[in-house]
C-alpha cells in the first residue's frame, strides 16, 4: 500500500514538476519557486490517502494556487509592517554617527516594550509571525481561525506603529 502511494506521488510529481515550477516562477519569482514546489508536493504527500483523491493534478493545482497566495500575502506583510528583531543588517554600522546608533537603540527598546505590552495571545501570534510562519500555520498551531490571526497581527502592528510615533 505504501509503495502504491509512493508510486502515485512520484508519478504525479514527474508529470507536473515542470509546469508547476513555471507557475511558481511566474507568481513568486525564480528564488522562491523551488521551495514552493517542494512545499506543494510535501502537502500532497501529507494528505494521506492520495489514491482516494479523484483528481490528483487538480488537488496539486489548488495547493499551488494557495501556496502562491500565501507567499504573496506574506511578502506584502513583510514589506508593509515593521519587523522587530530583524537581522542586524538594519542596525547602524560601527562607523555610523553616534546619534544614529542611539536612535536605533531607542526605537528597538520602544518596539520591544510595545511587544511586551501586547495581550498574551496577540503577542504569541505576533512572535510566531516573526518566525516566518504563515497565517494558516499560526492558526493551525494555536487552534484559532485565520481571521483571528489576522486581527491579532493587525492589532500588534497598530501598537508597534503607535510606539514609534
Amino acid at each position: 500500500m505504501f509503495d502504491d502511494r509512493k508510486s502515485l506521488a512520484r508519478d504525479l510529481f514527474e508529470r507536473n514538476q515542470r509546469a508547476m515550477l513555471r507557475y511558481f516562477t511566474r507568481k513568486v519569482g525564480r528564488d522562491a519557486a523551488p521551495d514552493l514546489l517542494q512545499d506543494a508536493f510535501v502537502r500532497v504527500l501529507g494528505r494521506g490517502r492520495l489514491e482516494a483523491v479523484a483528481d490528483p493534478p487538480a488537488l496539486l493545482q489548488k495547493i499551488a494556487i494557495n501556496l502562491a497566495h500565501d507567499f504573496a500575502r506574506k511578502r506584502k506583510t513583510e514589506t508593509t509592517y515593521v519587523r522587530p528583531g530583524q537581522d542586524q543588517d538594519d542596525a547602524p554600522s560601527d562607523e555610523a554617527p553616534p546619534e544614529e546608533r542611539i536612535e536605533y537603540d531607542r526605537k528597538s527598546r520602544l518596539l520591544d516594550s510595545a511587544v511586551d505590552r501586547l495581550p498574551p495571545r496577540c503577542r504569541e501570534v505576533f512572535e510566531l509571525s516573526m518566525e516566518d510562519m504563515t497565517v494558516g500555520e499560526i492558526a493551525m498551531r494555536l487552534g484559532i481561525s485565520d481571521r483571528m490571526v489576522r486581527k491579532h497581527l493587525a492589532h500588534a502592528m497598530q501598537v508597534c506603529r503607535a510606539a514609534l510615533d
